[in-house]
């Protein structure tokens, strides 16, 4: 669909473009998204598997970039 020099410079604009705005458009394709997940503390658990008690690591906090589908690849698979 994309030669590999398109997508490379669709990529460096996507990335300047979600640095700044946190939402990035590929038409016809995909809504690229920033999301901002926060730091998680220590917590105590039970492993699902093993039903033993254990304990979940802190975590920092992240930024996450989730890709959701236009309204083309959806009416597409529908």
């Amino acid at each position: 669909m994309f030669s590999p020099l398109a997508l490379f410079a669709r990529s460096s604009l996507g990335q300047a473009e979600s640095k700044k705005n946190g939402i990035f458009v590929m038409p016809g394709l995909v809504r690229m998204v920033v999301v901002k997940k926060p730091a998680t503390k220590e917590r105590k658990g039970i492993n699902p598997f093993t039903k033993e008690p254990t304990v979940f690591k802190a975590k920092p906090a992240r930024k996450v970039v989730k890709g959701r589908p236009v309204k083309g690849p959806k009416d597409a698979v529908a």
